[in-house]
């Protein structure tokens, strides 16, 4: 039984650390952390900012991708062509989901 356990957990919590791994290997780390400001946002503040925006999983992946600037001061967040569109929306659906 506590075996079934460790598995369950581990199946939740993999892809946390997928997503997690993913914007580390797509240097989305330099800037960003889970829940404190770098040079952007913190993921916890964008999450929170967006939370029940229907558009904003759209919006920020294209943002991912081709850069933005003015939303969260005056750095502006160079476009990330090293993202496909698909690893954009992987990685935005995991920044709304943290709390």
């Amino acid at each position: 039984m506590k075996s079934l356990a460790v598995l369950l957990l581990a199946a939740v919590a993999a892809p946390v650390f997928a997503q997690a791994d993913l914007a580390q290997k797509k240097n989305c780390m330099a800037c960003h952390a889970v829940d404190k400001k770098v040079l952007g946002p913190a993921y916890k503040d964008v999450a929170a900012k967006y939370a029940g925006q229907k558009d904003a999983a759209d919006k920020l992946a294209a943002k991912v991708m081709k850069g933005g600037t003015g939303v969260w001061g005056n750095i502006p967040m160079p476009a990330n062509p090293q993202v496909s569109e698909a690893e954009a929306k992987q990685l935005v659906g995991w920044i709304l989901t943290l709390k």
